[in-house]
């Protein structure tokens, strides 16, 4: 079992001193735009990444005219307290500490304390561009596969550099053939063992989110999902070769999985121009329900969810079968937001489960 019990925050966001306790598993957390619902689940969040969910700089996450912040998350874990406490100080030097022990380096935290979150922007997984997508899977693979996240690091090093050595080229009219090979040599091969891992993990989660899909829709709306990936038809080190001239006349590597795609369908036809708002946010929840569950197989325990403003595009239907889902169906702790208390109050009194009401005022919290 995975709880978090409580959270403190010092000058992070709007919030300059606060302090949550949380005492159901099912919380919900109300209030108007601006009182500070999404920042207090961003707080969980960065518990979890050692950052925030929506890639802003540390800077930014501190509270106007102050400097320096500070996030403290009691957990338990398997009925072990687990207490992490992030710092960042005014000199902009942030600190993890897990039960009083130090990281040195942050990564090793990534996937200890998981959570998954769904926010109103998320829509952009479905409408936006390929990177979008890339960042989803491998925000997943590297909670749950530590080598995952670092070939993801070194390929993106190389990478910078292989870039770096095509710009360079192309400004002095002559290319350092040794060192591209090398990098050559070394990018196909970080590459190869990413595409292997991403390629074997998406047989089984693609199908996996399509059935999540049909049943928050209650159809499958002629839904696929496919990978795509230049590694699936050719050798990588090849390809890197037979793109060199294009390379070094757009002076950036133009193959590899860094251009990798999953591409959704209805029919036919590709899903963002043919789908709508509920379709679309019943595909966003697929995904990110999908996560959920690959991380509760993995871990052997519920990650956290947060429902950032869910409501919103999604019928009763719809909602209904989500809550029902994610909080009788599950052991996971739930927090989920909403600008009208007495909506939320009634969906979760329609599902029938014991929950934890916050109110969040202008000046003050209401519990």
């Amino acid at each position: 079992m995975f709880r978090l019990q409580s959270i403190s925050l010092v000058q992070f966001r709007n919030y300059v001193q606060q302090q949550f306790s949380f005492t159901e598993r099912i919380v919900g957390i109300c209030g108007i735009n601006g009182t500070g619902k999404t920042n207090l689940l961003d707080a969980i969040y960065y518990l979890s990444f050692t950052r925030s969910y929506f890639s802003r700089p540390d800077s930014q996450n501190v509270h106007h005219g102050l400097m320096g912040m500070r996030i403290e998350g009691n957990y338990e874990l398997n009925d072990e307290p687990q207490q992490l406490v992030c710092i960042l100080r005014e000199n902009n030097r942030k600190e993890l500490v897990l039960n009083e022990e130090a990281y040195k380096k942050f990564s090793d935290h990534i996937g200890k304390l998981p959570c998954v979150m769904i926010a109103p922007d998320d829509v952009v997984l479905i409408t936006g561009g390929s990177e979008e997508r890339r960042t989803f899977i491998d925000t997943l693979l590297s909670q749950i596969n530590k080598e995952y996240l670092l070939q993801l690091i070194d390929y993106n090093r190389i990478l910078q550099q292989r870039n770096s050595l095509l710009k360079q080229s192309a400004e002095t009219g002559q290319t350092d053939e040794a060192l591209l090979q090398v990098l050559n040599s070394q990018l196909s091969k970080k590459g190869n063992d990413i595409f292997e891992e991403r390629n074997s993990f998406l047989i089984d989660f693609l199908p996996l989110t399509a059935s999540i899909y049909e049943r928050i829709a209650g159809k499958d709306d002629g839904l696929t999902l496919r990978y795509e990936s230049q590694l699936l038809n050719g050798d990588f080190e090849k390809l890197l070769e037979s793109s060199r001239p294009k390379d070094l006349v757009l002076q950036r590597t133009t193959t590899g999985i860094h251009r990798d795609e999953i591409l959704f369908f209805m029919g036919n036809t590709t899903f963002k121009t043919e789908a709508s708002q509920g379709q679309r946010k019943s595909l966003l929840f697929a995904l990110k329900l999908a996560e959920w569950q690959v991380l509760k197989d993995k871990k052997g325990f519920t990650p956290i969810l947060l429902l950032d403003d869910v409501f919103e595009k999604l019928d009763e239907q719809r909602m209904f079968q989500l809550l029902n889902w994610v909080c009788t169906e599950s052991d996971g702790q739930v927090f989920i937001t909403d600008t009208h208390s007495e909506r939320l109050k009634m969906q979760l009194e329609g599902i029938d489960v014991r929950f934890q009401m916050i109110e969040l005022k202008e000046l003050g919290v209401r519990s």
